[in-house]
């Protein structure tokens, strides 16, 4: 089969789109009332991809419109095709005005506060009408809308979840420290066993989460009880806050306390934890193209981690 002949002169990006807002929304109605078009002008569009490639592209379900097989395969590269489509636009606009663009990024709430406010705030520094989409969430997710295209990176801790279609650049290791407030009795010791704080009064995380998991297995891995929360919350700002008054203890990413300066009330304890933590990097899509704001934003993101980075290679 020859591109003209089948796909070249019959397949349409706006037939593309409805067959993207059909899956997304699951409904041939809701996706027409979404594009500000009528139902049949939705289902010509179908019929009309389903014609010209041969095949099924949506099948009714209990559950509403489904993609088949052949009509994901059709879309998942659609998404790359707006997507670089989408990228060409940018691309002409950067070039008209180089110091204006667009960059989404997927991060955690830690992180969003402290290493990457500072990143972006010295790129709006530098870069005035660029700007940012930071989009804070769960790692699935963020994965799923990087593949999706609808972000243009992540700042993450590195996982084992990472998939064959992202790659993965460190910037930087930091380890998780039982930290206090600076008026805790345990703060100014040399050296503090782990064991020494069971009884403590902590503020932990939700078990359930990622870095709640951390937690539990870093007791096991010391052989030692789970101690008993006080405070039990993911937030980690209402647990960074409770160490102001002296009398709670809590588990942070290291790179919470530096960014965008040494914090002011908390302090880390000299505990030897059993467990370490993967590297912070940005994580990007294979076979992408970063743009031209993307590229800067990952140069600046290297020069702020870079003392961090030398610091882990003078500490090992």
């Amino acid at each position: 089969m020859r591109w003209n002949d089948r796909i070249g002169r019959r397949i349409k990006l706006s037939d593309l789109h409805i067959l993207l807002a059909v899956a997304q929304s699951g409904s041939m109605s809701r996706a027409a009332n979404e594009l500000a078009v009528s139902h049949p002008v939705v289902s010509r569009s179908i019929s009309d991809l389903e014609h010209a490639l041969g095949v099924k592209l949506l099948e009714r379900t209990r559950r509403g419109i489904e993609l088949t097989e052949p009509g994901q395969a059709l879309l998942s590269r659609s998404y790359a095709a707006f997507d670089e489509l989408r990228q060409g636009v940018k691309d002409i606009e950067f070039l008209t005005d180089p110091d204006a663009g667009e960059v989404r990024i997927g991060t955690t709430p830690p992180l969003s506060a402290s290493f990457l406010a500072t990143v972006v705030d010295r790129m709006v520094k530098r870069y005035p009408r660029m700007t940012f989409h930071i989009v804070i969430g769960g790692g699935e997710a963020h994965r799923s809308n990087l593949i999706d295209r609808r972000l243009d990176l992540l700042v993450f801790r590195k996982s084992t979840t990472l998939t064959h279609q992202l790659n993965f650049e460190t910037l930087f290791e930091s380890q998780y420290v039982v930290a206090a407030g600076k008026d805790s009795p345990w703060v100014g010791r040399r050296r503090i066993a782990l064991a020494d704080l069971v009884g403590e009064n902590w503020a932990f995380p939700e078990p359930g989460d990622t870095f709640g998991s951390f937690v539990t297995e870093m007791f096991r891995a010391s052989r030692l009880a789970i101690p008993r929360a006080r405070i039990v919350a993911s937030a980690l700002e209402m647990r960074a806050n409770l160490l102001r008054t002296g009398r709670y203890l809590t588990i942070l990413p290291d790179f919470w306390l530096q960014f965008p300066e040494p914090h002011p009330y908390i302090r880390r304890l000299p505990v030897e934890l059993p467990v370490t933590a993967g590297p912070i990097g940005i994580v990007t899509l294979k076979d992408r193209a970063p743009s031209p704001p993307v590229q800067r934003f990952i140069e600046c993101a290297r020069e702020v981690a870079r003392p961090l980075a030398k610091r882990s290679r003078t500490n090992v």
